[in-house]
């Protein structure tokens, strides 16, 4: 029996084909082969043809199928995970209104803080566990102030899985954990947050259908089967945002455990059995995919958004450069880039800040002693310092964290990162063979009721250990206290 998972990011659709009786992803693909664009028509704005990422799915499973020819009759499931927060909004002909705003646009960091002052801290905190910030609830705001014209056209709003789901079922819904994300859930409640909706003069309605996160949620139509050259009836059995689905992909489902990536932005998520919040609500919480009425399975979610993102651009400008150069030569640097710094704040409103949008800022650069192996190495320094930072306040939380999970992939490809995450953050990491595309065959395998969690992960694989090494611990600690002063001199400062 096969399984399809699609992992819908901002920067490709990655597809990945599972068997599930030995538990071996036999294929996987990635479309398109450079990044998707991310349209910035004002700044700290980021938009996304939602109808692209449906290309890209539609491109993916051909070269899926390329790779490892099947028989459409042997796939019994399709699963769905997909960069969260964003904002999807169609019509009554379940058309497209407008371009869809992503998780890195800070559009409505404003609206959303107004919102946690209107409603009150104590209120948002306890019921929502997070300020509305500049999620999708808060998105859908923006468009009913801003966009009028487009507003009362909308007849159903959707997170970018709910769209993959409608343009492969026909159906609009989507899921608890997908309602929480978009701050629309009230966890004690367990119920649609009706207080901020009335707030904001949205009406309920225009929330998609619930369905659970494993489980039938719907089946091809004709034309998708068309499309993809898949059988019609193939029922899409998962759906999760990246991140809760990244830690399921990694069998992070019980309190304690953790998983981290470092794709466009990078995430630490970690499982917690209780209702928690950060009052500053620097990270976020929100329904974990194995949530059920009998045990609560929040996930604690601290993201940067300036992750892998800064690296890329680092190497757009450097020019004619692999990865896997850039990572070796930023090892002839040593700890702490002789005093250079870099704060990779420049893909939007940061949370882990407080919603500020600080920008991306070179510090301590010498032209007489800094060189291009300075730079590349206080880049990666930098990406897991401002993941340190956030990973601080997860701590102050009451999170106990000294083990993370993580696939080997994106900036964890790089020995170096590696090296200083671990001993910055004092953590060990674990690296398997897996990454998002796969977690979601793996969860459509478990929604149709073919493997139970514990079968989901056969095939999987523990790659490698990094422990922390007392001996560089000492330097990465004094490199990040000195990066931790000159941010704290920044924000101070309103830079």
């Amino acid at each position: 029996m096969y399984f399809i998972g699609y992992d819908i990011g901002s920067s490709s659709i990655k597809a990945a084909l599972l068997d599930a009786d030995t538990g071996r992803c036999l294929a996987t693909a990635t479309s398109p082969s450079r990044e998707m664009p991310i349209l910035v028509p004002h700044p700290d704005w980021a938009e996304q043809d939602p109808e692209s990422w449906w290309q890209e799915v539609v491109n993916a499973t051909a070269l899926l199928r390329r790779q490892h020819p099947f028989d459409p009759a042997m796939v019994k499931g399709i699963g769905i995970a997909y960069q969260m927060h964003g904002l999807v909004c169609v019509d009554k002909d379940m058309q497209v209104l407008r371009p869809a705003i992503i998780w890195c646009d800070s559009r409505a960091v404003d609206i959303g803080h107004k919102a946690f002052t209107t409603l009150g801290e104590p209120y948002c905190l306890s019921h929502l566990l997070n300020s509305p910030g500049n999620f999708t609830a808060s998105k859908l705001r923006w468009i009913y102030e801003n966009e009028p014209h487009v507003y009362e056209r909308i007849h159903k709003v959707m997170l970018p899985g709910d769209f993959i789901a409608l343009k492969l079922t026909g159906e609009t819904t989507t899921t608890v954990s997908g309602l929480s994300e978009g701050t629309f859930w009230d966890f004690p409640g367990n119920t649609v947050n009706t207080a901020l909706l009335d707030h904001y003069q949205i009406s309920p309605q225009l929330l998609a259908t619930i369905v659970p996160a494993f489980g039938t949620q719907g089946r091809l139509t004709a034309a998708a089967a068309a499309t993809l050259q898949l059988l019609p009836g193939t029922p899409v059995t998962y759906r999760a945002g990246d991140q809760p689905n990244n830690a399921f992909s990694l069998n992070v489902l019980e309190p304690g455990e953790a998983a981290t990536t470092a794709g466009t932005s990078g995430v630490v998520y970690a499982v917690h059995d209780q209702h928690t919040f950060d009052r500053e609500s620097r990270v976020n919480t929100f329904v974990h995919v194995n949530n059920g009425p009998q045990h609560t399975r929040d996930g604690v979610l601290m993201c940067l958004n300036g992750t892998g993102i800064a690296n890329s651009w680092l190497r757009n400008m450097i020019g004619d450069i692999s990865y896997a150069d850039m990572n070796e030569a930023a090892t002839q640097a040593p700890a702490g880039a002789d005093g250079l710094l870099v704060f990779p704040f420049g893909n939007g409103a940061e949370r882990i800040l407080g919603n500020k949008s600080i920008g991306a800022t070179v510090s301590g650069l010498d032209f007489n002693r800094h060189q291009r192996a300075h730079l590349l190495r206080a880049v990666q320094e930098g990406i897991v310092f401002g993941l340190n930072y956030g990973l601080d306040i997860m701590k102050d939380m009451g999170l106990d964290i000294h083990r993370v999970r993580a696939g080997h992939a994106n900036m964890f490809l790089s020995p170096l990162f590696r090296e200083v995450f671990a001993n910055t953050a004092n953590v060990a990491i674990e690296l398997y063979n897996t990454d998002g595309a796969q977690g979601a065959a793996r969860g459509a395998a478990v929604g149709a009721g073919y493997l139970s969690v514990k079968e989901a992960f056969r095939g999987m694989e523990c790659l490698a250990v990094i422990e922390p090494d007392n001996r560089q611990r000492e330097r990465y600690a004094t490199a990040y206290s000195h990066w931790l002063g000159r941010l704290r001199s920044l924000l101070a400062n309103g830079e």
